[in-house]
């Protein structure tokens, strides 16, 4: 199926789902997410931000001062509410996937596509930046590690898998694209039984 073909078919049975990016930090779900919102022609929303905003103070900051089970718990519920006012390509934390009630309603309200990288890509791209509060406790190799062992059978239950490595963001989105037309084609009914 072509971009083209996939793009057709993919809006028309989208309705009011948000396409939801799932996997660990440093894997391009917002680099990659914006590209392919572009692609839809649908807003683009990174839940990071949206949190901070909600806390009025940066998520290393809300890790400091209040831990991290405070931060997932006002994560489950800024996603709760933005998956309420799909359609939209909604990126998600790292852990976001991993909350149960989370998983739930993004079964509910959405699709997901989980950005499988390998451990040296992770590495090596998150290397560039010290904001990841997970990144300070320890060896970042050994905690992102800990992360994939933790969390990659869990981010294995979404809709859809698209493997993140060294290509142009293009490359991945297009990938992502075929596979939401499948995925929406396989879960729509036939035309006469609308």
């Amino acid at each position: 199926m072509g971009e083209a073909q996939s793009l057709t078919a993919i809006r028309p049975v989208l309705g009011e789902k948000s396409i939801v990016m799932v996997g660990l930090m440093g894997c391009g779900k917002s680099a990659v997410g914006r590209r392919l919102a572009s692609r839809l022609g649908l807003p683009f929303v990174d839940a990071d931000e949206e949190i901070e905003k909600a806390a009025g103070k940066s998520i290393e900051d809300i890790f400091e001062e209040h831990g991290e089970a405070y931060f997932r718990e006002g994560e489950r519920k800024v996603l709760a509410r933005l998956l309420r006012s799909g359609p939209q390509v909604l990126a998600t934390g790292g852990g976001a996937f991993m909350n149960a009630e989370t998983r739930a309603a993004i079964g509910q309200s959405g699709i997901s596509v989980w950005l499988k990288a390998d451990l040296p890509l992770l590495v090596r791209r998150v290397a560039k930046r010290n904001n990841r509060p997970l990144l300070k406790t320890g060896d970042p190799e050994v905690v992102m590690q800990s992360l994939m062992d933790a969390r990659y059978p869990v981010y294995a239950q979404a809709d859809i898998t698209v493997e993140s490595r060294d290509v142009p963001h293009e490359v991945i989105v297009a990938e992502i694209l075929e596979r939401l037309a499948q995925v929406l084609q396989a879960s729509s009914p036939p035309e006469g039984a609308r």
